[in-house]
C-alpha cells in the first residue's frame, strides 16, 4: 500500500520528481504549483527546463536590451505564455511566497519591460504548463512520484536552474540529501 505524504501540496509548493521517474517531461524536474485545488485540479510550471528561445522570439518586447530566456513550463499548451516574478506591485499577480508571484497585468508588465524598469533577473517566462485533474496529483504523490516541499519557493531566483533539482533536495536534508546524489543512470557506475 502506498504511503500517503505527510506534506500536502498547496499553491506555492515545489514538487520534486523522484530520481527515476521515467517520464521525459518531468525527469529530474522541479515544478512550482501556481494553483492547487482538490476540487479543480492543479496548475504548475516546470522550473528547470530551458528552451532554446528568448522572449523576443515569441512577443514584441519593445526593448532590445531586455534579454529573457524562455523556459518550458510543462507538456500542456506550448502556445501559452506564463511568468513568475518578485514584483509585489504588479496588479492582479497571485502571491505564491513571501517574494514570489505568478502572472499579473500583462500590459503593465510590457510597459515595465519597454521602459527598462524591469530587470530580467526578477522574472521568468514559460511556454506551456503542467496540469493535473482533481485528485490526480495526490495519487501521484501517494505513489511516490513526487516529493512535496512547502518551504523553498522563495529561494527560486537565487538558485541555478540547471542545479535546482539537486540543490532543493540537498537543502531538504536527511534522506533527500542522499537522493540528490543519485546518478542519472546508475548502470553507468
Amino acid at each position: 500500500m502506498p504511503q500517503t505524504s505527510l506534506i500536502k501540496p498547496q499553491s506555492g509548493s515545489l514538487l520534486i520528481s523522484e530520481p527515476f521517474l521515467g517520464d521525459p517531461n518531468f525527469e529530474r524536474s522541479v515544478v512550482l504549483l501556481c494553483n492547487h485545488s482538490e476540487e479543480e485540479g492543479t496548475f504548475g510550471l516546470v522550473l528547470n527546463r530551458m528552451s532554446n528561445l528568448k522572449l523576443s522570439d515569441v512577443i514584441d518586447v519593445f526593448n532590445e536590451s531586455f534579454e529573457a530566456e524562455l523556459w518550458i513550463g510543462g507538456p500542456v499548451q506550448h502556445n501559452t505564455l506564463h511568468y513568475i516574478h518578485n514584483l509585489s506591485d504588479l496588479p492582479q499577480a497571485v502571491q505564491l511566497g513571501e517574494e514570489l508571484y505568478w502572472g499579473g497585468d500583462f500590459e503593465k508588465l510590457r510597459t515595465l519591460i519597454g521602459t527598462g524598469d524591469l530587470d530580467p533577473a526578477n522574472i521568468r517566462f514559460f511556454l506551456g504548463y503542467s496540469g493535473w485533474t482533481p485528485g490526480q496529483l495526490q495519487e501521484e504523490i501517494d505513489k511516490n512520484v513526487w516529493i512535496v516541499n512547502n518551504n523553498a519557493a522563495d529561494k527560486l531566483f537565487n538558485l541555478e536552474a540547471d542545479k535546482l533539482w539537486r540543490n532543493v533536495l540537498r537543502d531538504m536534508g536527511g534522506k533527500y540529501k542522499v537522493l540528490a546524489n543519485y546518478p542519472d543512470d546508475p548502470r553507468l557506475n
